[in-house]
């Protein structure tokens, strides 16, 4: 395709290289997190949560780079990275203290709110493994230059965990890039990450050295406007205040400032209640603007993860090799389905994810 030039299959071991946390969530169904007596044990991570959807729906080779403590917890995270497909190769394993003084895994638990109630979640990831990470410590020229991949993705919530991810995000970036990977970066800004580390911004001071270095840019309109500083004009927040000429005066002003960027991508989402909200994407890519079919009232069952699942549907269509137009609707209908299903990744299937782009309705399939 014309807007991206990404390495032959046969040239490469991976498909998608990711590097993020992978975390520990547990899910208290429909309980709430301050009342709940059981939790349902999922992995999860926004980076993560890519690489597992190339690899577990659309059957794509993926690697995570990440680091954990080895301990049953950390081990238990490992078997939750097996079972996605999700090679661990390049995983870091860091001893275990007996307590966790000196590192540990993070969890995160996660209420999927319901109607009026929001969903809730609620972090404890503090000098985690994956947060001690530092420049230096991962070979890239081997995983790059050896071994090879067609893409690299990282974001903003890998970059935030400590004052040296985001450094270990700039490596891995400039490795990519001497390597020919295309890279993504989702912004995927979160407030709580940051609060205690300069808020907002050094949020923007990180993520605008970061962009310089990334091909694919990912977000919502949240993420633009907080975390690189791009407001919408006359935005409300809703679904149709970013229209695709809003989206577009948006774009251009992100592309003028970083024009190393070949394409960015939006998700669209207006928030009536929890459980129903309307959905969408655009993507802006060789000067043009293309907006997916539009879902509205799509009813949900757990929004977490929509916008992972829309970053690993869009990317799995750029490496199968569609086109800008096709690929918006790939990432936005794999978003649909994967907030139908609980926990953070997807549970759909690739020929789900295709019918719904073809326009495959709910029906009964017998």
């Amino acid at each position: 395709m014309s807007f991206l030039q990404i390495p032959a299959p046969e040239e490469t071991r991976w498909d998608c290289v990711a590097l993020g946390e992978v975390m520990l969530r547990l899910d208290p169904g429909e309980d709430r997190i301050s009342r709940a007596r059981a939790f349902r044990a999922w992995e999860g991570g926004g980076e993560y949560n890519v690489a597992r959807g190339l690899s577990r729906t659309f059957g794509m080779r993926a690697a995570v780079v990440t680091a954990l403590v080895d301990n049953p917890v950390g081990r238990l995270i490992e078997d939750l990275i097996l079972a996605g497909g999700v090679d661990r190769s390049h995983l870091i394993w860091r001893a275990f203290d007996g307590v966790g003084r000196s590192s540990r895994n993070g969890l995160n638990f996660t209420e999927r709110g319901f109607g009026v109630r929001a969903a809730l979640g609620c972090s404890d990831r503090g000098n985690s493994a994956t947060s001690q990470m530092r420049p230096g410590e991962i070979d890239w020229e081997s995983i790059f230059g050896v071994e090879r991949a067609r893409w690299f993705h990282t974001g903003g919530i890998f970059a935030a965990l400590s004052e040296t991810t985001a450094d270990v995000a700039i490596e891995a970036a400039e490795a990519a890039r001497r390597h020919g990977a295309v890279i993504s970066y989702d912004l995927n800004y979160r407030p709580s990450l940051w609060q205690s580390i300069g808020g907002k911004a050094r949020a923007r001071e990180v993520n605008r050295e970061l962009v310089s270095r990334v091909d694919v840019l990912i977000g919502n309109e949240e993420d633009f406007a907080a975390a690189l500083g791009f407001e919408v004009e006359g935005s409300d927040g809703s679904l149709s205040s970013l229209d695709p000429a809003g989206y577009g005066r948006m774009v251009q002003r992100v592309v003028a400032a970083y024009p190393n960027l070949r394409a960015v991508g939006t998700t669209l989402r207006t928030v009536h209640t929890a459980s129903r909200n309307d959905w969408a994407a655009i993507l802006w890519a060789d000067g043009r603007t293309y907006e997916s079919r539009r879902w509205p009232d799509l009813e949900i069952l757990d929004r977490v993860g929509g916008g992972d699942s829309f970053a690993s549907g869009l990317v799995y269509a750029l490496l199968a090799g569609m086109d800008a137009a096709e690929a918006v609707e790939w990432g936005a209908a794999h978003g649909a389905l994967a907030m139908t299903t609980p926990g953070d990744a997807s549970m759909a299937s690739r020929d789900e994810v295709e019918r719904l782009v073809r326009g495959g309705s709910a029906r009964v399939i017998r």
